[in-house]
């Protein structure tokens, strides 16, 4: 009897196991998905998605899924494939910690195979429950649907869990196919959860609905989800039809690229920055100067001289502004110091009540230290590395007639948050704008990434977004998601341009996502997976009961 049984726990373990043949092609496919967020390679698609290839990509892992002979072997098939995917997506963060942060090679190599192999289980166990509850006597419909909210609440996980880290969503890969239609309804999660499902549907493997009838619930699901596509495509419509409204007054900027290295940025780099952005600011006359993200990498009162004096007194007798980020410091009420990654407003008026807007989602390890972590980041060399947290939704900067509501770097990838702006229409940004330093990752395919991913939030919010990094991508974002300016990547440089806000109503995903969060997309991915899996399950029931 133990024989039997030991010889029963080795059949299991080699039928949940994915072959080497799988295993590589899986591999391969989870690449290709990373390369879809922004194409890598030097030809004419470089830095664009590729919408179809996420399509693609992600059809093959739901082929094999769907086929799988066991949950276990779901879970492995999840494990491969989003662990490369995962990877493939953000192996540039080697070059900070190793490169800018001193970590060794090897270490810093690791420390990114286990980041996407962590953040890849997410998807593993979503897998699992795919073919554990809904898989049995379901029809394409029914299938695809289980799959798409599984994934939705994988990714949802990812992007919340521990401060969250978002970057690569499949949506992303989305921001220029025909699914972009639907961003203004349902935000980048919804568009995930489209592109899981037109994934599982082509990859689903057929069965006889003679056999297994698509039961009153999947259709009442059909239903449900054909209406919501006809509320989408209505919405765009009438977004198109706001777009031809008269057009406000134009503003006129100027976006500074320092292309500060960061290897000298916060060293032999300070000097030649202040110098530089010093002259821009003093010579420049568009209505709006904008600097990218610690462009003066030093506290104001550590400036030297005058510096920050002369630009006050420039600025307080013009009708400019002047938006610049570098650090800032708070008192807190024990007498202790804490700072925050900001951006400084120089205008006209009282210098002491000058627009400030304070960073509120820091990049973990990078802004601050998670707990337990502090062994990790002294591996690494990392300069203004533990700051504090701004509010959400901080009020917008005012300026002829513009509200204008800032974000730095890595806070345009939660878009749940930028829309926290627009929970009053009468005070919603008519501007958004991001200050960027993404020298932490070289000249890579981060720069294009991060260029679609506030493309993504302009088709969210259908407000434009200006751009300024140090080095890549400077550019400016229309209400629609166009790239209508843009600066190359690793020169020194300034973009100059009329923008035009917008005061349009507030689209439907930034009214629902204002006042409940992500909550309701959650809620109902957790009803479609309910009722799926109870239908699978009394299907399941039914055979066992009737059955031969």
């Amino acid at each position: 009897m133990a024989r039997h049984r030991s010889s029963r726990l080795v059949v299991d373990a080699s039928s949940a196991s994915v072959g080497l043949g799988q295993g590589l092609v899986l591999l391969l496919a989870g690449v290709a998905q990373s390369w879809s967020l922004a194409w890598p390679f030097h030809d004419g698609w470089q830095g664009q998605p590729q919408g179809w290839l996420q399509i693609l990509s992600l059809a093959f892992l739901a082929a094999c899924v769907d086929r799988s002979r066991n949950p276990l072997q779901a879970f492995y098939q999840g494990v491969v494939f989003a662990s490369a995917w995962l990877i493939g997506s953000t192996w540039w963060l080697f070059i900070s910690m190793n490169l800018y942060g001193g970590m060794p090679a090897g270490l810093a190599a690791l420390a990114v195979v286990l980041l996407g192999t962590s953040l890849a289980l997410f998807y593993a166990i979503a897998l699992w429950a795919y073919r554990t509850w809904c898989v049995q006597g379901m029809g394409v419909w029914s299938r695809a649907s289980a799959f798409a909210v599984l994934w939705v609440l994988a990714e949802w996980l990812r992007g919340t869990l521990f401060t969250g880290f978002p970057w690569g969503a499949i949506g992303y890969a989305h921001v220029d196919s025909v699914l972009h239609h639907a961003v203004s309804w349902i935000g980048v999660y919804g568009l995930c959860g489209l592109a899981a499902w037109l994934a599982m549907a082509i990859a689903a493997q057929r069965q006889d609905r003679r056999e297994v009838p698509l039961g009153w619930m999947a259709r009442g699901v059909s239903v449900v989800a054909l209406a919501a596509l006809g509320l989408v495509w209505f919405g765009a419509s009438r977004q198109a039809a706001s777009e031809q409204a008269p057009p406000r007054p134009a503003l006129t900027v100027t976006l500074l690229q320092g292309n500060v290295a960061q290897d000298i940025k916060f060293g032999a780099g300070v000097g030649r920055a202040l110098t530089d952005y010093r002259a821009a600011l003093l010579s420049n006359t568009s209505d709006l100067i904008v600097l990218p993200e610690t462009a003066l990498p030093v506290l104001p009162e550590q400036l030297p001289g005058s510096y920050w004096t002369e630009l006050q007194q420039r600025y307080a007798r013009s009708q400019q502004v002047a938006l610049i980020g570098l650090p800032l410091s708070l008192s807190g009420s024990d007498g202790t110091r804490r700072y925050t990654n900001s951006a400084l407003a120089l205008q006209a008026g009282d210098a002491h009540s000058a627009y400030r807007y304070d960073k509120h989602h820091l990049v973990p390890f990078g802004e601050f230290v998670p707990p337990m972590f502090q062994w990790f980041v002294r591996l690494m060399n990392i300069p203004l590395g533990d700051f504090a947290r701004g509010a959400v939704a901080q009020p917008s900067l005012v300026w002829r007639g513009e509200r204008i509501a800032p974000n730095i770097c890595y806070e345009d990838l939660f878009g749940e948050e930028l829309a926290q702006s627009f929970a009053d229409p009468a005070t919603a940004p008519t501007l958004l704008l991001n200050l960027s330093n993404i020298a932490w990752f070289g000249d890579t395919v981060a720069i294009d990434q991060h260029l679609q991913i506030s493309r993504m939030r302009t088709l969210e919010l259908a407000r434009p977004m200006l751009r300024a990094t140090n080095t890549g991508a400077t550019a400016i974002i229309n209400a629609r998601g166009e790239v209508t300016h843009r600066l190359p990547s690793g020169v020194q440089a300034a973009l100059t341009a009329s923008v035009q806000g917008v005061e349009g109503p507030v689209t439907p995903y930034a009214r629902w996502v204002s006042a409940w969060g992500l909550w309701p997309l959650v809620a109902l991915c957790l009803g479609v997976f309910v009722v799926v899996a109870w239908q699978s399950s009394q299907r399941r029931h039914g055979q066992r009961r009737f059955g031969p």
